[in-house]
């Protein structure tokens, strides 16, 4: 699945260490394709339970919104 993208310069990539976190474009409660062999088959909405993520499927996945780019 894909939770979201980040675009970091290669230099900031190398310095990164064990433990480093890489912020990404979505957040709680929104909404994510859920990918199988690169195919989409579902969405899904994010959710944090304490420490943990999850991700809720909410609906079957639609090909034309997913090659539209449908967030």
């Amino acid at each position: 699945m894909v939770l979201g993208r980040s675009v970091l310069p290669m230099a900031q990539l190398l310095r990164m260490g064990r433990g480093a976190v890489i912020p990404l474009d979505a957040g709680e409660h929104e909404e994510v394709w859920i990918l199988a062999n690169n195919h989409p088959v579902a969405r899904g909405e994010i959710t944090i339970n304490d420490d943990r993520i999850a991700i809720t499927v909410t609906r079957p996945a639609d090909l034309y919104d997913y090659m539209a780019g449908a967030a």
